[in-house]
């Protein structure tokens, strides 16, 4: 019976090690929460080169004078 109770404690020790309780985190909008996730977050190495090539790929949006953006883009 005490090998028993030896290793109930051992196994309760391990479980409570494991079940340390983490701080709650609040987040006052889903933007926080996703810049905070993206930080904590590793990313693999292939979509990492995939995300690079497409962003690569991508062209500035033209720029519009001020006069234009004023009184607008075009003509109906």
């Amino acid at each position: 019976m005490k090998q028993h109770t030896k290793l109930t404690q051992k196994s309760e020790s391990v479980v409570e090690q494991h079940s340390q309780p983490q701080a709650a985190m609040e987040f006052a909008s889903s933007d926080e929460l996703l810049r905070f996730d993206a930080a904590q977050t590793t990313l693999p190495p292939e979509i990492a080169e995939r995300l690079k090539r497409a962003a690569g790929n991508l062209a500035p949006p033209p720029r519009i004078g001020w006069l234009k953006r004023f009184f607008g883009g075009t003509k109906p």
